[in-house]
């Protein structure tokens, strides 16, 4: 069985996209992606209520934490989603991207962002 496809989900703060990304990700495909997250500019923890609204559905954030996309605890990754908003070849450079359009949560509502992450 080929080993799962390293991806590194980003979003600004590593505190709601990203993770939720990340959480779905480890639930729904864990078999074939080998998920992680970062911010551009992490917040240093993961929001409340992002963390409440999947667990209405059995995704665990468990063993998550928020970080930046320089950290060495990040894997090399062999597809970045970028959610930022920032378009991709700005900040990742030679490296294999793609751009999703994800509002931020919080403007768009939980529910909503996590609809579209699925």
């Amino acid at each position: 069985m080929p080993e799962p496809v390293k991806v590194l989900f980003v979003c600004i703060a590593n505190c709601v996209r990203s993770q939720t990304a990340e959480a779905i990700a480890r639930h729904d495909a864990s078999d074939i992606v080998a998920p992680e997250s970062a911010g551009v500019h992490p917040l240093g923890f993961i929001d409340n209520t992002t963390q409440r609204v999947p667990r209405e559905r059995g995704i665990s954030y468990e063993g998550q934490f928020s970080k930046g996309r320089r950290t060495h605890r990040l894997k090399t990754p062999d597809l970045i989603v970028n959610m930022s908003g920032i378009p991709g070849n700005s900040l990742f450079a030679g490296k294999e991207f793609e751009d999703w359009r994800i509002g931020d949560p919080f403007w768009r509502g939980y529910r909503t962002t996590r609809q579209h992450l699925r």
